[in-house]
């Protein structure tokens, strides 16, 4: 029975590194753009016209450890920085202060100026702030980088 209640210590211990370590990774994961790192969807509206009124990025991240984001983005084109004003929103997790991932919205109105700029920029990057420190600097996809300059002209 001593060795049954060892054994499953020692599972208890391992699986607690393991979530422990997998957690901690996730929130602290790498990625190669933007959209790899969290889920972005880029909206233009219009004028009666059909000219370009203005952009906004609607962005949701999922973390573990309960780190806000602030309501402060910087766009940069072509390495120019554009910083903004965001709005943020967090959904914690179901269970209250369970480990589940807590759900964090970032909405960015571009300021129009900016519209040109991203229009003719090469390179898009998107800097976005959480409240334990952690500054994420991501740069667009090839993909999302025509996505956007084709929804900017169309």
């Amino acid at each position: 029975m001593q060795k049954f209640f060892v054994a499953v210590g020692i599972i208890l211990m391992l699986a607690g590194v393991f979530g422990l370590s997998y957690t901690w990774h996730y929130d602290h994961r790498s990625a190669d753009s933007l959209s790899d790192y969290a889920n972005i969807e880029f909206n233009v509206s219009r004028d009666e016209e059909g000219l370009v009124e203005g952009a906004v990025l609607s962005m949701w991240d999922y973390r573990f450890d309960h780190a806000e984001l602030l309501p402060k983005a910087i766009l940069f084109t072509d390495g120019a920085p554009w910083e903004m004003r965001a709005m943020t929103r967090q959904t914690p997790p179901p269970l209250s202060g369970s480990r589940f991932r807590s759900e964090n919205k970032l909405f960015v109105e571009f300021p129009k100026a900016s519209l040109q700029s991203m229009l003719n920029a090469e390179s898009i990057r998107f800097r976005f702030f959480y409240n334990n420190g952690q500054t994420i600097d991501l740069p667009l996809s090839d993909k999302d980088l025509a996505l956007w300059k084709r929804r900017l002209r169309w």
